[in-house]
């Protein structure tokens, strides 16, 4: 198998909070393996797409993480994406 450091792009949705990765078709995915995948030539493309959304007050405080594309899979490298990238690490309360 033939792994590849890449870019996509993650931010926080404005209404909820929730970590967002800039999906293929422009629009934002609670899923890491929608994600789009940077040109390894200018990750900062994406970064341009998503200060639109930015500005459209959709999300907040883009960036760029690197991933490994492992047949066609994306996974986070770093820790702390790995951890946004499958949700809450803690149960949010409930109502009794």
């Amino acid at each position: 198998m033939l792994k590849m450091t890449h870019h996509i792009v993650t931010a926080n949705r404005l209404h909820d909070g929730a970590v967002v990765y800039l999906a293929a078709d422009k629009d934002w995915s609670r899923n890491v393996e929608s994600g789009l995948v940077a040109d390894s030539r200018d990750p900062e493309k994406l970064l341009a797409i998503a200060e639109l959304a930015v500005q459209d007050q959709i999300i907040v405080a883009p960036y760029l993480i690197e991933v490994e594309v492992v047949a066609n899979s994306i996974h986070p490298i770093r820790f702390r994406e790995q951890i946004r990238a499958k949700g809450p690490s803690i149960l949010a309360p409930t109502a009794e």
